[in-house]
């Protein structure tokens, strides 16, 4: 069923109301946080879930972890190779649910490799601003193991363990906008 609110035809990425943004554990104490800044995606409604559609490409290149040493290296050839893999993908395969929880199965491709992933969605509603445009919002998340995706650099730390965690958050806050 689809969500309650939601009308067929074609939804627009509202950037500057959305965030794809990634928590991973750093040297086995804290966690660093970051976010995509260039994000484009569409959400393409059908008459029912199954005829549903989600896409969004990343520019890896818009990696920000508000720090520009960590930024340089997590684009280069360590990690994501901005040069030879310019973006990230995603294209949902399937949703399940209803009301305001979803499980959207997807295929995630980061540095030319692709991987199923399942995004725990909430669906957040739809509403009417003082423009008269018509919105939808959603919040998602997953984890992913970085080394699935070819992202293997690490450095061993001298108290035992590694520098950088393979086990990555996810986490989209996501709004549309009728088109």
């Amino acid at each position: 069923m689809i969500p309650s609110g939601l009308t067929t035809g074609t939804w627009n990425f509202d950037a500057s109301h959305s965030e794809v943004g990634f928590t991973v554990r750093h040297a086995g104490i804290s966690k660093v946080r970051g976010k995509f800044d260039k994000v484009e995606a569409t959400l393409t409604v059908g008459e029912t879930i199954a005829d549903t559609t989600v896409t969004a490409v990343i520019a890896a290149d818009s990696f920000n972890s508000n720090d520009a040493n960590r930024d340089g290296h997590v684009k280069g050839a360590d990690f994501f190779d901005v040069e030879q893999f310019p973006e990230l993908t995603f294209t949902a395969t399937g949703f399940e649910g209803s009301g305001e929880t979803y499980k959207v199965t997807g295929d995630l491709t980061i540095k030319g490799i692709t991987r199923t992933v399942v995004l725990d969605t909430e669906f957040n509603g739809v509403a009417v601003d003082p423009f008269g445009a018509t919105r939808a919002g959603f919040s998602a998340s997953t984890v992913i193991s970085r080394k699935d995706f070819g992202l293997t650099w690490n450095a061993a730390l001298e108290t035992g363990g590694v520098l950088v965690g393979d086990k990555v958050t996810i986490t989209v806050d996501a709004a549309f906008v009728a088109a």
